[in-house]
């Protein structure tokens, strides 16, 4: 729970998943990286390209060395760590190395298989190098990486979740812009699984980036409200989710306007507070719910939590599945939904409680990828039957994600 309000100051609740991402490093002599995957690719870099004469590139300047949609990007999120710790702890990196990936976790389907590569490799370049980070730390710098040189405008949870989470409980994290708090054990009563639409993007859905970016439009606006005689509170607030929803719905929600073109917004109130997002002049973006996603999404987070430490019962699960639904279907109307999404939580409705499934939810930047399910320990049987009846209406049979490992700090890695 949570999803994309986490770059709005969001609770969000995490578990990894029980596939697991190997980087082994080798130092070596050469002023080379040479990273190789288990997937069949492989690129080498003259380290000079990250740093000539030993300082390292700008971020902007990393990022056209792995243009996106080209076979060098997905090196990036490798490369990447090394440009973030020349720039961010000023290390000195002495020669070169060899990398090789070996990762079980499948790519686009929207389960962090980028956040769990790059801790993964943070973790090896850290130990190979002798540089010393904290597990929180690592996290940040990888969510860094990821933003700055990959390009991609992710918040930092998947990260977080990649580090610090454990089986048996849920992370819970408030990102503002990352404070941990005490994790959530699962119940007995209750498991999660994970079912793969088979749609790696949606191509007539929304695109995460315009989202966030429509987002941070609204808290613009929001904020420039905030003044007497406009709104009951003159105070600027840093976050969308520090927003009561009655609050939003009250002073708010009537002043955003459904869509705005991106040339409107800036003449009006110029860039908004976002680091890795820039309103593009010429695009229109949806606003009023892309802002009142994380305002609603960290109240069923909040509520969702509350109801996992609750004593067990038929409607505690009801109550959280229904928590779910609601989500999936605010990321719908950010235009982040998708048919197969939607078709599988539609399966997972029409199996029902009485089946032990309660509720079901897009995950990650959406238009595609996995639905989370929550169910009964032992539902295990009715997910088998959305998996055939989703691939009989499709033709894709869904991978069915069940179980979880333990994070970067979890494991031998120090």
């Amino acid at each position: 729970m949570g999803g994309i309000a986490d770059y709005s100051g969001s609770l969000v609740l995490q578990r990894p998943t029980a596939e697991r991402t190997i980087v082994s490093l080798e130092r070596v002599d050469q002023p080379t990286l040479a990273i190789e995957s288990s997937a069949g690719r492989s690129m080498t870099i003259p380290f000079d390209t990250l740093a000539p004469g030993g300082e390292p590139v700008s971020y902007e300047a990393a990022r056209l060395v792995f243009p996106a949609d080209t076979s060098r990007h997905w090196s990036a999120y490798v490369a990447g760590l090394f440009v973030v710790l020349m720039r961010e702890r000023g290390v000195t990196i002495t020669g070169g190395a060899r990398i090789a990936i070996d990762s079980q976790v499948p790519e686009g389907k929207g389960v962090s298989s980028s956040a769990s590569l790059e801790t993964a490799a943070m973790a090896a370049i850290t130990q190979g190098f002798d540089v010393a980070v904290r597990p929180d730390e690592l996290a940040l710098l990888c969510q860094k990486a990821e933003n700055l040189v990959a390009g991609a405008p992710c918040g930092v949870m998947d990260q977080m979740a990649c580090v610090f989470g454990k089986p048996g409980e849920l992370m819970a994290l408030l990102c503002q812009p990352a404070q941990r708090q005490e994790p959530v054990p699962i119940p007995e009563d209750m498991d999660f699984w994970g079912l793969d639409s088979g749609e790696r993007h949606f191509v007539g859905g929304a695109d995460y980036s315009g989202v966030r970016t429509g987002a941070f439009m609204g808290l613009r606006i929001i904020n420039a409200l905030r003044r007497p005689g406009l709104a009951r509170q003159a105070r600027r607030t840093e976050y969308l989710a520090n927003l009561a929803p009655e609050e939003f719905e009250r002073d708010f929600a009537r002043h955003l306007p459904e869509e705005m073109s991106g040339a409107d917004f800036l003449a009006r109130f110029g860039p908004t507070s976002d680091t890795v997002t820039r309103v593009d002049p010429a695009r229109t973006y949806r606003v009023r719910q892309p802002a009142a996603h994380p305002v609603f999404e960290h109240d069923r987070v909040k509520r969702f939590r509350d109801l996992l430490l609750a004593p067990a019962s038929e409607s505690r699960r009801r109550e959280a599945g229904a928590l779910m639904y609601q989500s999936h279907s605010s990321y719908s109307a950010c235009g982040l939904g998708s048919p197969g999404t939607d078709r599988l939580v539609e399966l997972v409705r029409t199996e029902g409680a009485a089946a032990g499934l309660y509720g079901a939810r897009i995950t990650g930047g959406g238009s595609g990828g996995t639905v989370a399910v929550l169910g009964r320990h032992d539902a295990a049987p009715a997910i088998a039957r959305v998996a055939d009846a989703y691939a009989r209406q499709t033709g894709h049979r869904p991978y069915v994600f069940a179980g979880s490992s333990p994070g970067v700090a979890s494991s031998a890695w120090r």
